[in-house]
This record gives structure tokens, sequence and C-alpha cells, in this order.
């Protein structure tokens, strides 16, 4: 029989004093406690960690040079324990060219539903794309000028690895004796080519070489019969030398880097390749169409991607805006990236000035809308340019190309990374105009399935793909019922998968690197339910994140049917309905850092409320909580946006209340983000700033900026990309520190400066590790093992340096001191101890100084920066805007984080949060809740005013769950009615 359990004994991972604990198997597992206490030491460092390394220790040494070796975590023994499957907030992905449909997999399936039954319409005509005989074929060739040589060739590999040796000698075999090898012309009797088998190859068979003429017709006609059969219906006709204005059909295939009717080849003249197909030719518009496959429909591939903006669905131009910002200015100074002061770009706008006869004192402005645009754009007519030489003044006259072309040839031509950089200055991001932005060609987009280009089922939301899947087959045919009946069945399982995790309002090309931390969790979490495995220890962390209560209660229904398949769910959380839901709570503590580590309780929800040690247990039985402020702030004033329709906004105008305290709610994908980041925060970044590089989210004004001195995102973002970011470094304890290191009597005798207690430069660090503290021994086949320095064992330091001690400690032990622990040690020096009591106000007491930056979390980073913004001199006017701040903190740690939130609301700041988090909301003194729905379902204003304002809108999904947190709401309407309004279980 399985074990019942996972037994860990032990386990001193980080901050775990010697932990032991029982796991339930096949059980839904929540860890929980204070900030700090441990639980990703207990879930992910330790039991994760040990499940993924016997994994990988029992495949081959072979394949473990591909894997990497895990290290061992600090754990005496781990029994019980199933192959494990981590689902943390890693971002899905930074390529561009990931899509939601990419990681999902459901792009795959699109690509193949559309190969398979797709019908091809004509791209210019819309006409459905019919075969095209051999006979039709030969009548196009003869259409070609008398006289015209032409190459028949047969296209047998097509963007292949390998040699090919041996299709060589059966083409020998066959009579043929030419080949073209990635457009390079080869003899196989005397210039047989030697192919590079790890790429990609193209080869053609030349079939023959003729020229047009209506006598050679029958020999056309048996050329391109064999060059058919070859090829299995396809046949290129290559033209070496083309007619001018020749057309065999304009928008046939081309290979390689062949543009659109053919290319220009650097060895030799200008040449044609033109692909014909017996199965796809609109006879309409004299069209030949590719050949339809799955890599057809993929923007990842030459074969399917918009030649224009190569898949990525943009395009990188000059724009004229950032070019002219001003047009008030004269004509000499108004063009940014051009310098009147450097002669090149003064003897242009002098001749072109002249050639118009305008004064380059004029106002831009003011010159007629012709002349403007051929300063920006090029002339239509030549300009006489002087140039002054020590042979006296040279004359030439060419058209002047234009101030916007000559950035974009320039940034095209240039080997300078720094003119490059300066050009990119004053480029835009701009849908492509070729494909729309839907990264695809022109034919692919042209094939359609029940009347749907797969580019508009991309830009669909999830919902609404769901429902255009369904019962798409009973319009098909029986044949295409038969192939399409698979394919449509995982279409549908994934888009259904993703819409029980709360994701339905998230479109299909959504780029993924635009995903929070916790869609993109869902999104893998939505990927293992489909995968239907049994057995598996799943690791998640805090999957509520970014979740509106109501679609908190679908996502709770995810977990427990992974669980109810056999699976064992080891869930890190703070919310409390997952507590309440979960079978069994491991509560750590008693507190943070080295007061952690240690279980407090253990049991189902009722067990942990039960016991009076458990801090947890206080606010689930309701012991402890979060209080009502007694009063809401009036406002001071109001920041006012007009017009905002960025993405899903609904053309909103929205009242911001200054000197108040400001929560943006909403169900995910409401537009709240979309409202605070790309709207106000890049709108105020480019007004206040005067910062052209931003581009703000599309609305009409920002008005009520007079009582708003600054404004400042907190965001999540690291801060810092190097371990030698710390939070002692970033909030600038460090300075003062080595200060008072410098002071010591042993420092003054030596002569130590400040800087002789810095880890990044030279001097009084270890440079055995350059201040790191550790060192890299690589492993060939195994991971890459991080070892402490043996020349200072970790410190950071060299000796000469460890020998100055303050109060008894050296700098490197001080680094080693949690943030409480500091505090004690510097209670003396006020500048230090005010400092460190910021980063206690916003839960961070557990935190080493010298923690490096890149093992912070999202919400750890965010508090750094908030403790540094309170440490700075509160000017009273400044804008705060925070997202999701709340992220990774339990209730006890979360109510420091409200008083810190209020304090500096009290300071005269505005503070504007997007949360969730319904005991943060309840504790604003406005609410705007944006909804009803997510995606295009969203972004209008379901409710707005104070909490008890949007408790009583039955409309608000937030005002709904406030109520509960609210006392003396009184609602219109008789109990009875709000009961029916009232959110069921799976709502």
């Amino acid at each position: 029989m399985s074990k019942e359990y996972i037994e860990v004994r032990g386990a001193e991972e980080n901050n775990l004093k010697d932990l032991d604990v029982e796991i339930p198997r096949e059980q839904f597992n929540v860890v929980t406690g204070l900030s700090g206490s441990g639980k990703s030491s207990l879930a992910f460092d330790t039991v994760y960690a040990e499940g993924q390394r016997r994994y990988i220790e029992s495949l081959s040494a072979y394949a473990r040079n591909f894997l990497g070796q895990m290290d061992k975590p600090k754990v005496e023994t781990v029994e019980g324990l199933s192959p494990a499957i981590s689902i943390d907030q890693k971002n899905a992905a930074n390529n561009p060219r990931s899509t939601v449909g990419t990681v999902t997999e459901l792009h795959d399936y699109l690509r193949l539903l559309y190969a398979r039954v797709g019908t091809p319409h004509c791209p210019e005509c819309g006409q459905e794309v019919g075969e095209q005989s051999a006979q039709n074929m030969v009548s196009r060739l003869l259409d070609l000028p008398e006289d015209t040589k032409a190459k028949l060739a047969a296209p047998v590999v097509r963007d292949q690895k390998g040699a090919f040796e041996d299709l060589f000698d059966e083409l020998v075999s066959e009579g043929y004796s030419r080949v073209e090898v990635d457009g390079e012309e080869h003899d196989l009797t005397m210039d047989r080519p030697e192919l590079d088998e790890n790429y990609d190859h193209t080869i053609d068979v030349i079939v023959d070489r003729v020229k047009i003429s209506k006598e050679a017709r029958s020999r056309i006609a048996d050329s391109v019969e064999t060059a058919l059969e070859e090829a299995d219906g396809v046949m290129k006709v290559i033209l070496p030398n083309p007619p001018e204005d020749v057309d065999v059909g304009a928008t046939a295939r081309s290979t390689g880097d062949l543009g659109v009717g053919g290319e220009k080849d650097e060895s030799a003249d200008e040449r044609l390749v033109v692909e014909f197909s017996e199965d796809l030719a609109c006879t309409e518009c004299g069209i030949d169409l590719p050949e339809i496959e799955t890599r057809s429909f993929s923007f990842n591939s030459p074969h399917g991607a918009c030649p224009e903006c190569e898949g990525i669905g943009e395009t990188k131009e000059v724009s004229e805006d950032l070019v002219v910002q001003d047009p008030s200015k004269p004509l000499k100074h108004v063009f940014e990236p051009w310098s009147y002061q450097r002669s090149y770009y003064r003897t242009r706008l002098d001749a072109v000035a002249e050639h118009f006869d305008v004064s380059l004192s004029t106002p831009f402005e003011d010159l007629p809308a012709g002349v403007r645009e051929q300063f920006l754009y090029g002339t239509d007519e030549q300009v006489l340019f002087k140039r002054q030489t020590k042979n006296g003044t040279r004359r030439k006259r060419k058209r002047f190309e234009g101030v916007i072309p000559n950035l974009d040839r320039r940034y095209v031509e240039t080997d300078s990374d720094g003119t490059r950089e300066h050009i990119e200055d004053y480029m835009s991001v701009t849908e492509c105009p070729a494909c729309e932005g839907t990264r695809l060609k022109d034919a692919s987009r042209a094939v359609l399935v029940a009347d749907t280009a797969i580019s508009e089922v991309n830009r669909m939301s999830i919902g609404d793909a769901l429902d255009h899947f369904e019962g798409m087959e009973d319009g098909m045919s029986a044949r295409d019922r038969k192939i399409a009946e698979e394919i449509l069945k995982e279409i549908r399982a994934r888009l259904g998968f993703m819409c029980e995790v709360g994701l339905e309002y998230l479109t299909l090309d959504r780029e993924a690197s635009t995903l929070s931390g916790g869609e993109s969790q869902r999104i893998r979490l939505a990927t293992q339910i489909g995968s239907g495995l049994v057995g598996v220890l799943y690791v998640l962390d805090e999957p509520s994140i970014g979740l509106h209560q109501r679609d908190n209660d679908r996502l709770l229904n995810t977990l427990k049917e992974l669980r109810d398949l056999g699976n064992t769910l080891l869930v890190v959380e703070h919310d409390e309905e997952t507590m309440r839901q979960a079978d069994s709570v491991i509560d750590l503590g008693p507190g943070p850092g080295k007061r952690g580590g240690e279980i407090v309780a253990q049991g189902d929800a009722e067990e942990i409320m039960a016991d009076d040690e458990s801090i947890t247990g206080d606010y689930l039985a309701g012991r402890k909580q979060i209080p009502v402020p007694d009063e809401r702030r009036d406002p001071e004033g109001t920041i006012t946006i007009e017009g905002a329709r960025q993405h899903n906004l609904a053309d909103l105008d929205v009242d911001l209340p200054v000197g108040c305290f400001t929560a943006i709610t909403g169900v995910s994908g409401s537009g709240k983000s979309t409202l605070m980041h790309d709207v106000l925060y890049k709108g105020l970044a480019r007004e206040m700033n005067d910062n052209t590089s931003v581009d703000p989210g599309e609305h009409d004004a920002i008005e009520g900026l007079d009582a708003t001195e600054t404004v400042r995102l907190i965001d999540q973002s690291p801060i810092g990309r190097t371990p030698r970011s710390n939070p002692a470094t970033y909030t600038s304890v460090f300075d003062h520190i080595r200060e008072l290191f410098a002071q010591t009597e042993l420092s003054k005798q030596r002569g130590y400066e400040k800087g002789r207690f810095s880890f990044n430069v030279k001097g009084g660090r270890c440079e055995e590790c350059g201040g790191q503290g550790t060192v890299k021994i690589e492993m060939n086949f195994l991971s890459d093992v991080h070892v402490p320095c043996e020349e200072c064992d970790g410190a950071r330091y060299n000796d000469e340096t460890l020998d100055v001690e303050y109060k008894g400690k050296t700098i490197a032990e001080v680094l080693e001191m949690s943030v409480e622990e500091a505090y004690d040690f510097f209670e003396h020096d006020s500048r230090i101890e005010r400092r460190l009591k910021l980063l206690k106000d916003v839960g961070l007491d557990y935190m080493k100084l010298g923690q490096p930056s890149t093992t912070l979390s999202g919400g750890e980073a965010q508090r750094i920066k908030l403790a540094e913004e309170l440490g700075k001199k509160q000017t009273g006017e400044t804008l705060y805007l925070l997202d999701e701040p709340t992220t990774g903190l339990h209730s006890a740690d979360e109510r420091k984080l409200i008083d810190v939130l209020q304090r500096l609301t009290d300071n005269g700041n505005t503070v504007v949060v997007v949360e969730h988090e319904l005991d943060l909301v309840k504790n604003a003194d406005r609410v705007l809740d944006l909804g009803p729905e997510g995606g295009e379902h969203g972004g209008q204003i379901v409710a707005e005013g104070t909490p008890e304002d949007v408790a009583r809108i039955d409309d608000s999904h937030t005002g709904r769950y406030l109520r509960d947190l609210l006392p003396d709401v009184d609602l219109e309407g008789p109990r009875s009615d709000r009961e029916k309004a009232a959110p069921a279980a799976d709502d």
C-alpha cells in the first residue's frame, strides 16, 4: 500500500528549525503563516526540490547533462514523495512571439484544424480557390513574352535538415544532372554540393531549361507534368532574367528571401521564382497560392509569418510626432534628431529652405502643408546642394530624401549602436500595416473554417472562442467532421480548462510577456488539469493572486478537481477562503525570519481556529481582524481622466479624489491595470515629466494636476538585477553603516575610508569572489555549484577589513542580521534606526540586510520601495500608484501595510491602489469598481464612492462581497431580494 503521508524529517532549509511534518497525500494542503515564517522554504525549497532532484537523478548522466542537477535540500529524509510539479508565478515567456495561444498549445491545434479542413480563398477577391491543372500552368507559361528563358524545377526538399547524399545519387540514377540547392545551381555529375546536415536546406531539381515559344508547347507540357510528378503536384518556374512587368501570378509563392514577385540576387541578374500548385489557384485573379500546411498558420515560421513584420505583428518606425514635437519652433530647430549646429544637417536644411524660398526662422507650423510634407518625407524635385571645400564651392543637384526617410535608412544601415539608440528615441511601435497586427501572411488569413479566419479566432477572448467552437462540426461535411472531431474536442477542452480558472477574458493573441504572475500560473494550472495526470504532487505559490473573490471560487473548484483525480496539492497561500476549503492547513511561525520555521498548528480550518497560539487562527476565527476606519477622508480636488479607451476601457471619464486613499477594483480583466498603468501613469509621465518616449494608452486628457507635484509608481519589479543589490544598499542604510565602521578607532589608525567597507569596489572586498561571497564551480554534466568562497568563507570582505568591528560585530556579520536584529543593534543611531523602522512597518522585519535582490519576491521588492518612499521628505503633493501591494502578505502583515498607506495619505499625498483584497478595499476612502465582467464585457464603471456606497450596489461583484465586512450597510430593498442577488458558489 502507498503511504498516507509525505513525511518530512529534520528540515533545516533557510529558517526551518529541524522541522518534522506529515503532509496528507491525495489531499488539498495549504501552507500558511506570517511573511518570512518559512512557507516557501518548506513547500518549494524542501519538498518540491527533493522531489525534482530524485526524478532527475533517476535519469541517465547523458540526460542530466541537458536537464541540470538540483542541489539536495537541507533535510534528513523525505518519504512517501510523489513526482513533483511546481506551478509558480514566473512569467510564461518574455519572447514577443509567445502568445496565450502558443503557451497553452491551443495555437498548435488551431493550425492543425485550419490545415486539414480549412477552405482556401483568394486574398485579393475573396472567392474560394480551386485546383489548377497542368494544362492551366502551361497556358500561363505560354503567356510570357516570346523567347523568355525559364527553368522548370521540382521542389523535392523544402526546409529540411540533412546532407541528402542518397537523394543526389537517386536523382543522378533517374537522369537528372542539375539541382538548385538553397538558391544556388549545382551539376550533380561535376559539382555535387556537400551540405551541413544540421541546417535546413531547400533542393529543387531542374527538370528542363526552355525558351518560351508556341513551338515548344509540347516540350513544356511534358516537363511540367514531369516536375509535378516528382514534387507531388508542385512546380517552380525560375526566370533568371525576367522581362519587365512580367506577370506569371502576381502573388505566387516565393521561397527563401524572395519577395512577392522575385528577388534581387547579389551574384546574378534579377530573377523571379514562382511556384505553381495543382491544388490552389485563383482563376479570377491569376494568383497561385501555397500548399496549405500546419506551418502556413505559424507566425514563427517564414512559411506563415507576415514578411513585413516577420511575425511580430508590430513594426518600429520613425514617428512624425516625435521628430517634430513642437511645431511652433523655427524651421532650423524644429527637427529634434537633427542639430542645426552640425554641418551635414545645416547644408541640407539651408538648401531645401532656399529651394522653397522660405526662411529658416519661420515657425514650422506656419509653412504651407506641402512644404512641411517635403521637408519630412523628401522633395518632389531636385534641390541644389552647396558644399564649401578647400578648392571652392561644390554644387550638386539631387532630390532631398527627407528627415524621416533619412532616419529610417540610417537605422538599417548603421553599424553604430549609439546611432541606432539615438534614432530609436524617435521611433514608435505601431501595428503592422501589412497584416493589421495578425502576424500572418495574406494567404494564411484567407483560409476559412466555418467562415472564420484563424486571425479572427486569435483575436477572440477565450470565453468567446469556446462559444465559437461549440457545435462547429454540425455545419461540416461528413468527411471534414470526421477529420475535425478529435481536434475540436481538444480545442474545447483546453478553452474550457482556462475558463475554469478565471481566464475567459484573455484573448488568444495576447502577448505572454504582458501577463501577470498570477495569470501565468493559472495558465499552467489549466494545462495540468488537461494533462489528466494522477498521483502527482503539485506545489503552487499563491494561485489566488490577482483574482477577484468572485473568480477565486472557480479557482478553488479547479484545485479540488486536481485533488479528486488522485493528486496531492501543497499550496502556499494566505487567502482565508482557500484555507477554509482546504483538507489540511499547516501554519508556520510563530514569527518571521529567525522567530519562525516551526509548526504552530496543523489540521483543518476548524482546528486552526481553535488554536490560541495561531495568529492565522485568530484571523480565521474573528478574534483578530483588520478594523474599518471610523471616518472617510473628503477629497481636496480631483484628477480627471477623460475619454479613456485603451484596450477594453469604454471611453471612460474617471474622477480620482486628491488627498484620498482610492482602491480600483473589479473582476480579473475588467480594465484596472490598463486604467492605472497604461492611461494614468504613462499619461502623467508624458505630461508632467515631458517624457516623449512614453506612449500612454488612448485617452483625451488628464485634468486637475495643479495639486500634484510628482507621480510615483511602486510596482513589483526587482530592486536590482544582480546579487550585489540588497535591501541595505537600496534603502541607503548601508551608507550610514559604512560610515560608522569608518569612524572606529582601528579604521582611523589604518586610514580606512567609507569605501573600504563596500563589497562593490576593490580595496576592502575579497578579490577571490569579487565581493559575491560565493564562487561558481562548473560541474560538467551536473548543474553548476555555488560554494562559499574559500578565501573569505562567504564573508565578502578580506581579513584586514574584517579586523574592524563596531560594537563587537564585523561588517559581514551586520549584513547577516535581520531587519529586526539590526534595529535593536543600531538603536542609538537615529538615521539607521529610522530607515529600519520603515522596513519593519511594511512587514519586512524578518529580512536580512544583505539578502540578494535576486532572491526577493515581487511583493517584498514592492514593500522595500514603499519603505524607501516613506523615508523621503514628505512634500504632501505626491501621487502614489500601487498594483496589488498585498501580494504575499498574511492578514497580520496586511494590517501593517494598510497603516503605512494611511500614513502616506495623512501626509497630504494621494494614494491609488489596484487591489482585490477586501480588507484593504474596505479601508479605502473611495472605491472605483470596474466591470461588470472581464475582457470585452468589462471596461465600464459599475460603482464608485465610499466602500459603503459600493456595497449597496447589487450590480457590483465587489460590493456584494464587501457587505459581509462592513457594519451597518443599509441596502435598498428587502433582505430576500438581496439574497437572490448574492453570487452562487460557482458564479
